[in-house]
């Protein structure tokens, strides 16, 4: 690019200051994009009016350059446009002007016709504007998968701007080709150079006061902390590269689709799918085609993982359609795959869709970054051929999994790299890796040899394929891999456990459930438990783990006794049963006055609290009748520990009539019970925090009340840092404030405190959590796993932190009937009764059913009232207490 000279301004020509403010403006357009489009405007008019058209053409440019930084990519096009095809300009100029519409056309969807533009530009650019051309030519390349050739061209760039003036411009084109070239690291999975591209990237813009593209820098931060295993930390980049990119959309939503793509590889759909709501409208509006297409696709991903296979299939469509103007044919199949998978959800199967799966998963193995996808679908369709009773396919299918099984190729997870702002799916995948991820190829064996009645060699392919994605795990540093190389095993353990249901017994299903539940959730992951250990720690309690078994539902009994299974029916009654009686106790607190209350007298005299005829009590006694009558003599009145599965994560238990006065803890899995009860107990009197939030009539009540109960105890601001403190330092932490819990993102979950949401994902960078976390807010505990996993949401990320127990709401409760109820819990607790059993009493005395203990109920938390004379109190698994005499000092 051409300076201005240093002659005063009353020694240059009117022609040369123009041409001097217009290249001011390109200038001005990285750091105020605003201020640079209205500057342009001004310039460009004086210019036609002078008809001095080197001004008017690098005025152009640098409209077209704010308005690419403000969003508008159809509006940067078109001035670019205008600026090449200005007559009478000089051809560095307008060549110049080529050069920044490189990245826009890329950004727009055509990034091979970017490098013809790029051609075009070459030979009339001086070194220097080569150089800078070179960082724009190697988004395009990026953009088509060439990454060698991008890095290349990243490198052969930054050699010469690191030599350069030193210009303002000059120090924009490095710090943006050491972005450039970060990114194509991250593409290619090289996380450390990515990181350091960009760290350096950040430095040269904030020292040059660049700080528009300071904060593009800053926004690749939240899927680079994601990588690292930090999902914490990437969200609070999160939020400051919110904070950052306001006022500019389509930034603010590339920034939000890359993050979502980070958290879709780290198996957080729900998340993602929150995200990429807010991206794609943003992106569709400033014409970002590219990116457009690539989170409309993500977008279909999630809503089919999220459970809406029906959005799911309209999303992928469309994207399909955005693909195939663009001219992206590798990433065809992978949005047909989500609508044949969609598909199998919706419809039952059939011989035309069959081969449209094994179609499908022929043309993903025609790109070889897609190798795995199409292994992963190569099994789907050798299991739909078998729902078929068509063996011969199913056969062919699974054959073509198993051929290369003595290769025993080390592979590595689909998805360990993240993608980034543009990215090419699935790329990087090292020469070495696998075509076939041991996971499916293992699966296939274990179904080959269940098809020949060979149960035990179908075991031993499940074992020997979960052994070697634990072995994969040991040998990641990161704890983000290693997290997902487990959840790979998933359906592999999945499939384990429906060999024990058809052809093992009660030990043999408890042990492959655990197995399973461990894949499916490993944040709540612990050493695996065995029946007799299990047995050794309940005392006279019972835990009964439930298990699906296709649409049917089974539970797994242990007691002091033995191991027991038992088939329970169908899961719709069920679910039908719960949604009814979620609703009446939705109704009931939000609608019809304390739940308590009831006309027809004492409301221990009906089950739950209820009449027969109310549908609370209906409801209530149909889900006992189906979930615990088949069980009821290896259950007994003993204190129980469940397990749920699928929609019982929901279930207000102290609602049902058998269960009334009863301890119940809900635990993730027996191992996460287990681990719970381990824990070594709070050493001298506990110390016990609270804190009022607002919105809630009693909440300032509420605390003063928990306080009475514990003298020792304190009131803490209701503030993010003083509350994550007090969960770090405290042994028990109540909270009076409003929750909010959502269903398809557990992770966005929050409790409003003075200073905004607290998150459930502020809670992951705490190092250790109080043993008892009270929740006293609506909805806070409700859960809902699509891995049909641990309960999540706020109560299972604080198990998950390392709490022993997490006291929280299922259903909504008023603010009256949670004072009442918590009053009570707290009395009871002070008085050495544990959680469950504290629970339990308050529970029905109030007859307040929303609340329910998650982890490890059952232990007691501490002495937590210590008064002269009084004796401490030893409690059994039912609560009950026994005075224990001490002999004399």
């Amino acid at each position: 690019m051409a300076t201005p000279d240093n002659r005063r301004p009353h020694d240059r020509s009117p022609d040369a200051l123009l041409v001097e403010a217009a290249e001011m403006a390109v200038l001005r357009s990285v750091v105020d994009p605003g201020q640079a489009m209205d500057a342009g405007r001004t310039i460009l008019k004086s210019a036609e009016a002078a008809r001095v058209a080197e001004a008017a053409v690098v005025a152009l440019r640098a409209m077209g350059l704010a308005a690419r930084e403000l969003g508008d990519l159809q509006a940067a096009e078109e001035h670019l446009r205008r600026a090449i095809g200005t007559t009478g300009a000089p051809a560095e100029r307008r060549a110049q002007a080529r050069l920044s519409l490189v990245t826009v056309r890329t950004e727009r969807g055509h990034p091979l016709q970017a490098l013809r533009v790029a051609a075009l530009a070459w030979a009339y650019l001086s070194p220097l504007d080569r150089a800078k051309l070179d960082t724009q030519r190697a988004v395009a390349l990026a953009h088509l998968g060439r990454y060698q050739e991008a890095i290349a061209s990243c490198d052969r760039a930054l050699r010469a701007l690191v030599a350069a003036p030193g210009t303002i411009d000059d120090r924009r084109f490095l710090a943006g080709g050491l972005l450039n070239r970060g990114l194509v690291h991250a593409y290619r999975g090289g996380w450390d150079e990515a990181m350091r591209d960009i760290s350096a990237c950040l430095q040269i813009a904030e020292h040059a006061g660049l700080h528009h593209l300071a904060r593009l820098a800053a926004a690749n931060l939240p899927f680079l902390a994601v990588r690292r295993g930090d999902i914490g930390g990437a969200f609070g980049h999160y939020r400051d590269a919110e904070d950052t990119l306001f006022g500019f959309p389509e930034r603010l939503a590339t920034m939000r689709a890359d993050f979502a793509a980070a958290l879709l590889a780290a198996h957080l759909p729900g998340e993602a799918r929150a995200l990429l709501r807010l991206a794609v409208p943003d992106l569709e509006e400033s014409g970002a085609h590219v990116a457009l297409a690539e989170a409309r696709l993500k977008l279909a991903q999630v809503e089919l993982l999220t459970g809406d296979s029906r959005e799911a299939i309209s999303v992928a469509e469309r994207a399909m359609r955005e693909l195939s103007v663009q001219d992206r044919r590798s990433w065809l199949p992978l949005a047909r795959e989500v609508v044949l998978r969609a598909r199998l959800v919706l419809e039952p199967p059939s011989p035309a869709l069959l081969r449209e799966l094994i179609g499908c998963a022929a043309d993903l193995e025609r790109d070889a970054a897609h190798l795995a996808e199409a292994a992963a679908l190569r099994l789907v369709a050798a299991e739909t051929a078998l729902a078929m009773d068509d063996h011969p396919t199913a056969s062919a299918q699974l054959a073509r999994l198993t051929m290369h099984v003595r290769r025993r190729e080390r592979w590595m997870p689909a998805g360990t790299r993240l993608t980034p702002l543009v990215s090419e799916p699935h790329a990087g995948r090292t020469a070495q890796a696998s075509p076939i991820p041991g996971p499916v190829r293992q699966h296939a064996l274990a179904l080959e040899a269940a098809l020949q009645e060979d149960i035990p060699g179908a075991f031993r392919a499940v074992q020997e394929g979960l052994a070697e994605v634990g072995g994969q795990v040991d040998t990641f540093d990161d704890p983000l891999l290693r997290a997902h190389a487990a959840r790979t095993g998933e359906r592999l353990a999945g499939f384990g456990l429906r060999l024990a249901v058809r052809d093992g017994g009660a030990e043999e299903v408890f042990e492959w459930a655990e197995r399973w539940r461990a894949v499916a959730a490993p944040a709540h992951a612990c050493s695996p438990a065995t029946p007799e250990e299990v047995r050794a720690a309940l005392g006279r309690a019972a835990l009964v783990e439930f298990v699906p078994d296709g649409t049917s539902l089974l539970a797994v009994v242990i007691t002091g006794e033995g191991v027991a299974l038992r088939r329970l029916g169908e899961l719709l009654p069920v679910t039908e049963a719960l949604i009814r009686l979620r609703y009446s106790l939705r109704r009931s607190s939000l609608g019809d006055g304390p739940i308590a209350e009831h006309p027809a007298g004492d409301p221990a005299s009906h089950p739950a609290g209820h009449p027969s005829g109310h549908p609370i009590g209906e409801a209530a006694a149909q889900l006992e009748r189906l979930l615990l009558r088949p069980i009821s003599d290896e259950i007994g009145d003993r204190p129980l520990v469940l397990v749920p599965t699928g929609a019982l994560h929901t279930l207000p238990w102290a609602a049902l009539p058998a269960l009334r006065e009863r301890p119940v803890s809900v635990a993730a899995s027996a191992a996460a019970w287990l681990a719970a009860v381990r824990r070594p107990p709070t050493a001298g009197p506990a110390v016990v925090v609270a804190a009022a939030g607002p919105g809630l009539a009693h909440a300032h009540e509420e605390v003063e009340r928990v306080l009475a109960c514990h003298p020792q105890a304190r009131e803490v601001p209701a503030r993010t840092g003083p509350v994550l403190a007090s969960l770090a330092s405290g042994d028990v932490l109540h909270l009076a404030a409003h929750g909010v819990f959502h269903a398809r993102s557990p992770l966005l979950s929050s409790i409003t405190l003075d200073d905004g949401p607290l998150m459930a994902y502020d809670l992951l960078g705490v190092s250790q959590a109080a043993r008892l976390v009270v929740l006293s807010s609506c909805d806070s505990g409700m859960a809902r796993t699509p891995a049909d996993g641990a309960p999540l949401g706020l109560a299972g990320t604080f198990l998950a932190r390392g709490a022993a127990c997490v006291v929280a709401g299922l259903v909504p409760v008023g603010d009256e009937d949670a004072l009442s109820l918590m009053t009570c819990f707290h009395e009871l607790l002070a008085a050495g009764q544990p959680p469950a059993s504290a629970l339990a009493c308050a529970s029905a005395k109030t007859g307040v059913l929303g609340f329910a203990c998650f982890g490890a109920g059952d232990q007691p938390i501490a002495t937590l009232r210590e008064r002269a004379g009084d004796q401490p109190v030893a409690t059994g698994l039912d609560g009950s207490a026994t005075q224990l005499d001490h002999e004399p000092a």
